[in-house]
């Protein structure tokens, strides 16, 4: 008997200091790990990608002509789009039809002029409209695709996302390396990270901040932030990042800050967890539903607030020694557990 051909879309993993360019290779390994050789197994990625799976499965290469027409429309008995992004159309295959969404962030943002939005809801609307199940990455997701798209009741499913354990070569040094005690943080270095409230942490005391993320123009903020609290030079923008640096920062800081605006999951808070470290965060979107009972919040970016909740938390995670409290929560969030769930979806999905 014929094994179910499965198509599965990784073509956002064009750059690679991005979440989704992580989702994808993590999610495409594990899912080959995970298969037991029950699907047939395709993915569709991007040919300039810096990871192509190793050659472990099947590719199809994106193409502009697949706007038009995708020749291979009815090879597969299910087509997974990974991403609300969708550059290869739900309408160009078929077959079954599953959707992930990472988040429906501009809804937060409120940045679209009204007909940009509308524009927007209708795109996504329509990708999910024609979609059998629907997966977002957390319940704070699920939630705002029920609120906009209500229609897309029964056919929702959440799957968290996994964590990859890092690990730190010995003897590996990062490009910058620390000259004090660090808190470090991650992501792309825009207005929605909201990076430019941290530097109020650095009054009072010793400590560097170290922000790694692709560079906008945003960052004169931060750096003006850095003036007011008297803190000049002990703020460091990385830039993007290798791997082993990531991790190496992760190990070595003294605690991982986050206090984004915007968020459908919020890998980097599971992978600082899994170095044991203390985590604090914004009370924005899905961060409290990932980071739980195990991480501190910020209820406001006033400075003054914001360095009582970073004293306290600091004060009570070397009290209560949480170390291995955290390592244990995230390691809750695995790729492997991650990959089951979605192949359960697709045996779901084929009926």
């Amino acid at each position: 008997m014929d094994k179910p051909r499965v198509l599965v879309t990784f073509d956002s993993m064009k750059y690679p200091n991005s979440g989704l360019f992580y989702f994808g290779k993590s999610l495409g390994n594990a899912l080959i790990e995970q298969n037991n050789d029950k699907f047939d197994l395709t993915y569709y990625t991007h040919r300039r990608a810096p990871y192509r799976f190793d050659d472990k499965t099947k590719l199809i290469n994106l193409s502009k002509l697949h706007k038009l027409i995708f020749p291979q429309y009815n090879q597969f008995d299910i087509v997974h789009f990974t991403d609300q992004y969708c550059r290869l159309k739900p309408n160009k295959v078929r077959a079954k039809r599953i959707l992930t969404v990472h988040d429906m962030n501009p809804v937060h943002e409120q940045l679209r002029s009204p007909r940009k939005m509308k524009k927007y809801l209708d795109r996504l609307g329509g990708y999910i409209d024609l979609c059998d199940k629907v997966v977002a990455i957390s319940r704070f997701v699920a939630g705002d695709i029920l609120k906009y798209f209500p229609q897309a009741e029964n056919k929702i499913t959440v799957i968290y996302n996994g964590a990859d354990k890092l690990k730190v070569n010995p003897g590996h040094q990062p490009a910058y390396l620390p000259r004090k005690k660090f808190l470090f943080t991650i992501g792309h270095v825009s207005a929605k990270k909201n990076f430019h409230v941290l530097p109020a942490l650095l009054e009072g005391n010793d400590y560097q901040l170290i922000i790694a993320g692709i560079i906008t123009p945003y960052q004169q903020k931060i750096f003006e932030e850095e003036v007011k609290y008297n803190c000049s030079g002990r703020v460091v923008i990385a830039g993007a990042i290798s791997d082993e640096d990531r991790a190496w920062y992760y190990q070595n800081c003294e605690a991982f800050v986050f206090p984004s605006l915007a968020e459908g999951f919020g890998l980097p808070v599971i992978e600082a967890m899994n170095f044991g470290k203390p985590v604090f965060l914004s009370t924005y979107t899905s961060l409290p539903e990932i980071g739980g009972d195990k991480a501190y919040y910020f209820d406001s970016f006033e400075g003054g607030h914001m360095q009582q909740v970073f004293s306290k938390g600091m004060e009570d995670f070397k009290k209560r020694d949480r170390t291995n409290e955290m390592i244990s929560y995230a390691e809750r969030f695995n790729w492997n557990n991650t990959a089951l769930e979605y192949l359960s979806v697709y045996n779901e999905c084929l009926g």
